[in-house]
C-alpha cells in the first residue's frame, strides 16, 4: 500500500508540473499525507521499508503503471484527469481489499481514512 500511495503522489507531482493545474498540486499535498500515514503504520509495527526516488518502484507492476499513466496523462489535460480518476478508483478498491483482509482495528481505521480521501479525490477529478 505504501508504494501504491507513492504511485499517486509521484504521478500527481509529474502531471502537476506538466499541466500546472491546481487539482494535481492540491491532491499531491494530500497524497503526501497518505504516504506518511502508511509510513506511520509500518513504523508502529516495526516493519522496515524504503521509499525509492520519485517515479521508481520496487513493485514491477506499479513501475509499469507509473510509466503507462504518466505517458497517458501527458497527452492532454483531459487525459491527465482520467489518469487521476483511475488511480483513485484503484486505491479505493485495493484499500477495501486490505480492510476486508485485516483483523487489526488500527490498520482498518487508517485504511478507511485513506479510502475516504481517495473518494474525495475521485469526485474532484470527475468534477473537473
Amino acid at each position: 500500500m505504501l508504494e501504491e500511495e507513492k504511485l499517486a503522489r509521484d504521478v500527481y507531482s509529474y502531471l502537476g508540473t506538466l499541466w500546472e493545474a491546481a487539482i494535481f498540486d492540491n491532491i499531491f499535498q494530500s497524497e503526501l499525507q497518505h504516504v506518511a500515514a502508511v509510513e506511520t503504520l509500518l513504523t508502529s509495527f516495526g516493519l522496515e521499508y524504503e521509499i525509492l526516488d520519485p517515479g521508481k518502484f520496487e513493485n514491477t507492476h506499479l513501475q509499469e503503471m507509473y510509466d503507462s499513466l504518466t505517458e497517458m496523462g501527458s497527452e492532454d489535460l483531459e487525459a491527465a484527469l482520467v489518469v487521476g480518476a483511475t488511480i483513485e478508483d484503484l486505491d479505493i478498491l485495493d484499500l477495501q481489499e486490505f480492510i476486508d483482509a485485516t483483523g487489526n482495528p488500527t490498520i482498518a481505521s487508517v485504511f478507511e481514512s485513506l479510502q475516504c480521501g481517495s473518494r474525495n479525490h475521485l469526485r474532484a477529478f470527475i468534477g473537473s
